[in-house]
């Protein structure tokens, strides 16, 4: 286990870190609409 940390813990901590890293890019493309075509 990662720094004696609980898998199902390591696993939930990075399924959070994970979606708020997508949330957080979703938001900026929203906010600054990239023209990427």
């Amino acid at each position: 286990m990662p720094a004696g940390v609980p898998m199902s813990t390591y696993l939930k901590m990075f399924a959070a870190s994970l979606l708020a890293m997508c949330a957080g890019a979703e938001v900026v493309h929203r906010y600054y609409r990239p023209d990427l075509v």
